[in-house]
């Protein structure tokens, strides 16, 4: 369903916090998004590495960030256009840090690649447990 059906904006995921926790919470958040902006730059600086010549790697650099950024902001993004249930969410972002991490994998930086996802898989699973956890 896109979200212009709904009446009101979802709210920011440490609004119900107090204190500490909602530090670490927003701490979380602000993890997310410097993991999301690193996954555009690895799909990015990947295919402007790729073997091609200068003026073909270009417009596949723009197309595959481009397109993973339509993805995520119509799915992921906490203001996403369409509503998918949780476990649509978490198989996009699956998908999308997944192409970060085998971006970075083609590159060369295996153990970054490697980390990358790690860091990923625990903010994606974090960021999800609050935003589903019932309000008190």
């Amino acid at each position: 369903m896109p979200r212009s059906e709904q009446s009101s904006p979802p709210p920011v995921e440490w609004a119900r916090y107090a204190g500490p926790l909602r530090t670490l919470v927003m701490l979380n958040a602000l993890l997310a998004f410097a993991l999301e902006m690193a996954m555009f730059a690895f799909v990015g600086w990947w295919a402007l590495a790729l073997d091609l010549a200068w003026w073909a790697r270009i417009p596949i650099a723009v197309a595959a960030v481009g397109a993973l950024i339509a993805v995520w902001g119509a799915f992921a993004s906490p203001r996403a256009r369409f509503l998918l249930p949780t476990a649509g969410v978490v198989a996009v972002k699956a998908a999308a840090f997944g192409s970060g991490a085998l971006a970075l994998w083609g590159l060369g930086y295996a153990a970054a690649a490697v980390a990358f996802a790690v860091l990923a898989a625990a903010n994606t699973t974090a960021t999800t447990y609050v935003r589903t956890r019932p309000a008190k």
